[in-house]
């Protein structure tokens, strides 16, 4: 595998900074440039960031001078990995696809497009197949919202056995889901919160377009009836999320989780070097998963499921837990890198 070298845009936040730390010793990718907003520009990164992961920065990154969130800083990028605000992405993003840039987006600004690929790699992967012809040319691939990505990996063995029909989800969110700047700790203590801005609206578009159909043409979605519920709750990282979900059939519980428990994705044989094996791990004991407990696991890429049973409603309901700001945020964007560079989507750019 070649070496790609990368850069990442938003470099300060707090994805960002996962970024960073994650791309510390990579095999594949090697950190070439940082771009951030005009207060950090020109200076140090290691200057310009508040670091708030445990550890120090990684060296690779401490040294370099943060440039603006534009072609000229990343000229010598084979990727971008883009951690921007929604708004700020709408502006910038299309930018550097212009320039001939590969972008792998955390960002929603772009997620419903109909020529974007919203990607979760073990999900989809063949999502990305039509964007070997702009290979070189720039392109725009997008990982999903955070409680999305979760629960797509929960489903998709569901979807692909059964058939899902309807999904009601409850979902409690982190308060690192809203990033360096998020909840006071006054607004938090003692208190949830029962509305995000935009989240449910989110997770029911989104839901579909992964475990859609891609084609020619764009994205089919799936035929699925969403419902979501989201809370802001006083943990620092992972998102939990009840699930209720109608099936094509009555699907006694312990065959639904037998087929999470079977399932591998479709990139299990890729050799990627973020992706877990497996994807999905369940927990047998009745209060798993837990937070604290389960959401590190596979180094925080993956979904562990618990609590599968039967639903008098709907059929099945069952508890999710994923680490947001890795799974699905940073380490989600980096698998969709990896993705691409595995399939020969990434091309090397050529030096001025």
């Amino acid at each position: 595998m070649d070496t790609y070298r990368v850069g990442i845009a938003g470099a300060t936040g707090y994805v960002g900074q996962r970024l960073i730390a994650r791309l510390a010793g990579h095999p594949w990718f090697r950190l070439e440039a940082l771009g951030a907003s005009g207060r950090s520009a020109g200076r140090r990164y290691a200057d310009a960031v508040r670091w708030a992961l445990p550890g120090s920065i990684p060296d690779e990154a401490a040294a370099l001078t943060v440039g603006a969130c534009d072609e000229g800083t990343f000229r010598e990028c084979d990727v971008v990995l883009s951690a921007l605000d929604a708004a700020v992405a709408r502006e910038v993003e299309p930018a550097l696809v212009r320039a001939g840039l590969a972008v792998v987006s955390n960002s929603s600004a772009f997620r419903m497009s109909d020529d974007v690929p919203l990607v979760v790699p073990e999900v989809n992967a063949d999502h990305v197949s039509g964007l070997r012809s702009r290979a070189g040319r720039g392109f725009l691939v997008t990982n999903p919202n955070c409680s999305a990505t979760g629960l797509a990996l929960a489903l998709c063995p569901l979807h692909r056995e059964f058939g899902v029909r309807r999904v009601v989800v409850a979902t409690l969110q982190a308060v690192s889901g809203a990033g360096l700047d998020g909840p006071r700790a006054l607004d938090l203590l003692d208190n949830v919160v029962p509305y995000i801005p935009n989240e449910e609206e989110k997770i029911e578009a989104e839901l579909g377009k992964i475990l859609g159909r891609a084609s020619a043409g764009g994205f089919a979605p799936a035929p699925i009836v969403v419902s979501a519920h989201c809370h802001r709750v006083p943990t620092l990282e992972g998102h939990m999320e009840a699930v209720s979900v109608e099936l094509g059939s009555d699907v006694p519980p312990e065959e639904a989780a037998d087929a999470m428990r079977r399932f591998r994705g479709d990139v299990a044989d890729l050799g990627l070097p973020s992706a877990p094996a497996p994807p999905l791990v369940l927990r047998d004991a009745p209060d798993r998963p837990q937070t604290r407990l389960d959401r590190d696991e596979g180094g925080g890429m993956t979904v562990v499921v618990g609590r599968v049973r039967r639903c008098p409603v709907l059929g099945l309901r069952l508890v999710v837990l994923s680490h947001n700001t890795v799974r699905g945020a940073a380490g989600g964007a980096l698998l969709n890198a990896e993705l691409l560079a595995a399939k020969g989507v990434l091309a090397k750019r050529a030096l001025a």
